[in-house]
């Protein structure tokens, strides 16, 4: 009855954690990637307007124009890629999975950072590909180096994820500079994703787009303008690729929501420059609350930290943490391993300060 591919995948651990916070009473959740502040005003207010001015219906498939034209000029303007084609989609995840239908054959290889956000694997399976792991701890990077010995001719795709879901590691410009030679030196093509770009405490965030013209770029707004709901990605590159992934968006997504196009086509320069320093702020006081009693690595970017568990699999260390009202995600979601687990701080400072008190507790166990 089921089709086959289905059986290539999971349901998503993260999902599973998240049905699981809707059951429990008032639990410290520290488990879901989702901003804890608001859509900002601005964009609110833009929203509303394209409503009421009627901008409910479809727009065409790749996006209404002046989205398109403005999110172009920002990329290289900001970043320094020199896209030839985008589309404006729903998410980064309807950017993924377009990206992977249209890309990937059966039997052909797809390298992939372990640990790595979910969907890279599954959608590479899905679409019966095989994923190769390159693997990337303890200090979670993402170089030449560890690439190189993985690659064979069936080698097709390299996927970067920068700042990166689950580790928040960040490649410097040299490191990508280095991944660039050889994607080039072996003609892969590479996707990268860069949802987090925004979540840069260093100042070291770089695409690898600048480098290598056989990049598919992948962005969005739901993490840097906390519009998870509003499913707004894009997904930005060569032409050949990009008018094939519009062609498959006709006979599935449509299109992106409509009113949200307009919204953001007006509101791209807002300004989030104090909710980026508040989550620096957030990361520090997890990690100067943890870093006594955890092997981690100070994350670079993204929201999240991944300590490896102090004792036990990760799945028995997070079973006992939301014994503790206290909602984690295994590392083996994200990863071959099961030593690690991923938090996530985009939370309250209170909610992070309970955590920590949970945390260190539990390792005394």
């Amino acid at each position: 009855m089921i089709a086959y591919r289905m059986s290539k995948l999971d349901s998503s651990g993260i999902r599973k954690v998240f049905d699981l916070a809707q059951k429990m009473q008032n639990p410290v959740n520290l488990s879901i990637g989702q901003p804890d502040f608001d859509v900002p005003e601005e964009i609110k207010t833009e929203a509303i307007k394209a409503i009421k001015d009627g901008t409910n219906k479809y727009t065409v498939t790749q996006g209404i124009t002046e989205l398109r034209d403005g999110l172009l000029k920002r990329l290289q303007k900001e970043r320094g890629v020199n896209a030839e084609s985008i589309m404006i989609t729903s998410g980064v995840s309807g950017a993924l999975t377009l990206a992977c239908m249209v890309l990937v054959n059966p039997d052909d290889e797809v390298l992939v950072p372990d640990p790595a956000f979910v969907s890279y694997k599954h959608l590479t399976n899905f679409c019966g590909g095989k994923p190769v792991f390159i693997d990337t701890y303890p200090d979670f990077k993402l170089t030449a180096a560890r690439i190189q010995p993985h690659i064979t001719k069936k080698t097709k795709i390299l996927v970067i994820n920068s700042p990166a879901n689950p580790t928040g590691a960040i490649c410097t410009s040299e490191e990508l500079k280095e991944v660039a030679e050889l994607a080039k030196k072996h003609s892969l093509l590479v996707i990268s994703d860069e949802i987090y770009h925004d979540y840069d405490y260093n100042q070291e965030f770089d695409s690898i787009g600048r480098y290598y013209e056989k990049t598919l770029v992948l962005d969005g707004f739901s993490k840097s303008f906390a519009m998870t709901g509003w499913r707004m990605g894009y997904a930005a590159g060569p032409a050949s690729i990009i008018s094939e992934m519009i062609k498959l968006q006709q006979y599935t997504f449509v299109c992106a929501p409509s009113f949200a196009q307009y919204a953001l086509s007006r509101s791209l320069g807002t300004d989030i420059s104090k909710h980026i320093a508040s989550y620096q702020k957030k990361r520090d006081m997890m990690y100067d609350g943890l870093k006594d009693k955890y092997h981690m690595v100070k994350p670079a970017g993204a929201f999240y930290f991944f300590p490896q568990v102090p004792w036990g699999t990760d799945e028995e260390f997070v079973t006992a943490a939301i014994q503790k009202n206290l909602l984690i995600i295994p590392g083996g979601v994200f990863s071959e391993r099961r030593t690690h687990f991923r938090i996530s701080y985009a939370a309250t400072d209170e909610t992070i300060k309970r955590g920590i008190d949970i945390l260190n507790n539990l390792t005394k166990q």
